[in-house]
């Protein structure tokens, strides 16, 4: 990004789904136009206080799937946890595609379809688990709203299949159930070195992000 940002006069940068907003000021720093879409517009409220403070943010309700947003106008988009939440992932990347420049660079991430968390989510909901769930955690336990996991073998396809050109891949995070919620700092220190061991081996997949950084080929 910090090469983005140098050249050029017009640099922008898109966030789809900025969600709390955590990413935007770094992205305001780097870039001199950022705009933040979203589709629903009580998730931009929140921002307007950023939107405020940053003469060179501009929020807008949008959809990346049919944007209307004009073609080819940015240089980077970001798209963090969002296209498990839509029904049809490929528009999603189409749209990513269509309002990057030549050379743009899309980064991506989304939770793995098998990773241990994502298996845990599904027996958390069964019936009787889930009041057990609600109990260790001491608050509602609601859906993650995921409806398009994908493996990572599924969301680099689509990259290429829409023109795109994989700069760098990797997996992170790995959750185990109750050793997570009962095991403190030590649980957390088993959980890296296990994450170390299987990153990037036979039993990646279940680690619980993917991130992908891709150029727009022209």
């Amino acid at each position: 990004m910090r090469r983005l940002a140098g050249e050029g006069s017009a640099v922008a940068a898109l966030e789809v789904g900025p969600g709390s907003g955590i990413y935007l000021p770094l992205l305001c720093e780097l870039f001199e136009q950022v705009t933040a879409i979203d589709i629903e517009s009580e998730y931009l409220d929140h921002l307007k206080r950023v939107s405020g403070e940053r003469p060179n943010l501009q929020l807008a309700i949008d959809d990346i799937a049919s944007s209307r947003l004009e073609s080819e106008s940015f240089d980077l988009v970001l798209c963090s946890e969002v296209i498990e939440h839509t029904p049809e992932p490929a528009k999603v990347v189409a749209g990513l595609r269509r309002l990057l420049r030549p050379h743009g660079v899309v980064v991506l991430t989304t939770p793995q379809a098998r990773s241990t968390l994502e298996l845990a989510s599904k027996v958390a909901f069964l019936p009787g688990v889930i009041d057990l769930a609600r109990r260790v955690y001491r608050e509602p336990i609601l859906p993650a709203g995921h409806i398009s996991l994908l493996t990572a073998r599924a969301v680099g396809r689509l990259l290429c299949a829409n023109g795109f050109q994989v700069r760098e891949h990797r997996t992170w995070g790995l959750y185990l159930p109750l050793v997570s919620e009962l095991g403190g700092r030590y649980a957390l220190d088993l959980e890296r070195r296990v994450e170390r061991r299987i990153s990037g081996g036979r039993f990646d997949g279940l680690l619980w992000t993917q991130y992908w950084v891709a150029e727009r080929v022209p």
